[in-house]
């Protein structure tokens, strides 16, 4: 969905519209949900605190969040996708895979039937999507972000390859901040160059990580659609740029952290039972503290205590350089999983794209 928390902010607020606002974000210390379009010219976006959103952007409007409306109008989303294919896999309310290779419409296009889901979401709840078409999971995500809001971008196995050279290796699946700089400082900007290294010297700088840097880069990934796909944990951490020795301090930033987690938990509709802090030292140990509730928490006052309770448990061993906040035993483990489909073999599609 293109803006989703936002949009849906706009489509119930005719005076919102065409104003660039935030949902969420309320107070000083609050974390943005989402942001419309016209706010994301300024550079804000979701995850931004509000204090920076603000700087960013003087005339920003904060709208409070409101799941149940979320919740509600991605209940009619999913649905449409049903319609289409049973192998729906949701990654948060705004978002979902889908594998149509064979579908319940028997249209032989997957850019075709992208198109009718996108015309019947518009139809039905007044909102835009954007879709990606690709042979995988990996190459439909990428495709999905180039032509939003509300368009879709094909792009057929003849293309993959030379689509995947000229991709910056920011945007390669499992690439984050800290090997995006590593692999920068090698040399390796592109797919292409990505493409040019050999197994044994990416396996020399990347460890296990490196065959997969290796297959993706050629467009090989074998994750299935999987609609039964639980979430186990959920979490938040931060690392700082100076390590840290005081407890206060370390509360500080926790607090920040545990926003951003109930957000989290909030946006995928979840609780769950068993508090965890993560600490890691100055020499990069990592050391975990652990708590289980009786009850289901979602709500920042309701971890954060506890979270308190673990950082104070007993004196720290070193300076800290990160802390982070998860949640498992999660309650969508309690709920039925969706109808089995019998396993199948990877194949080469031989639906038209």
């Amino acid at each position: 969905m293109d803006a989703f928390y936002a949009s849906v902010e706009q489509l119930d607020n005719p005076e919102l519209r065409g104003k660039p606002i935030a949902v969420g974000g309320l107070g000083n210390r609050g974390v943005v949900a989402a942001a419309s379009y016209e706010a994301r010219k300024f550079g804000v976006h979701s995850a931004l605190n509000s204090k920076t959103a603000r700087q960013r952007c003087p005339d920003l409007i904060f709208v409070p969040t409101r799941f149940d409306r979320y919740r509600e109008i991605s209940h009619i989303i999913r649905s449409i996708f049903y319609e289409y294919t049973d192998l729906v896999e949701p990654l948060s309310l705004d978002e979902a895979y889908l594998d149509v290779t064979e579908n319940k419409k028997d249209i032989s296009s997957a850019s075709a039937i992208a198109r009718k889901i996108r015309e019947k979401i518009n139809e039905e709840t007044g909102l835009t999507a954007s879709a990606g078409i690709s042979i995988n999971k990996f190459m439909a995500k990428i495709a999905s972000d180039i032509n939003k809001p509300n368009g879709q971008k094909t792009i057929p196995p003849e293309e993959v390859l030379s689509f995947l050279e000229t991709l910056d290796v920011k945007k390669f699946y499992g690439v984050g901040k800290v090997t995006r700089e590593k692999m920068y400082q090698l040399g390796i900007f592109t797919g292409k160059d990505l493409k040019e290294q050999p197994m044994e010297f990416l396996e020399e700088h990347f460890g296990k990580s490196g065959l997969h840097y290796f297959n993706i880069v050629r467009g090989i990934q074998k994750s299935e659609v999987r609609p039964s796909r639980l979430q186990k944990s959920l979490a938040a951490e931060n690392t700082f740029s100076e390590n840290i020795s005081s407890e206060i301090y370390m509360m500080e930033h926790l607090d920040e952290i545990a926003d951003s987690v109930q957000y989290r938990l909030e946006r995928r509709n979840l609780a769950g039972k068993t508090i965890t802090l993560k600490i890691r030292y100055r020499d990069f140990s990592i050391q975990t503290r652990s708590r289980t509730l009786e009850n289901y928490i979602s709500k920042k006052e309701e971890f954060l205590p506890v979270v308190e309770e673990l950082l104070y448990q007993e004196k720290m061993r070193d300076s800290v350089r990160l802390l982070g906040i998860s949640i498992s035993n999660l309650n969508n483990e309690e709920k039925p999983d969706p109808p089995e489909t019998d396993e199948k073999e990877i194949i080469q599609l031989s639906l038209e794209f």
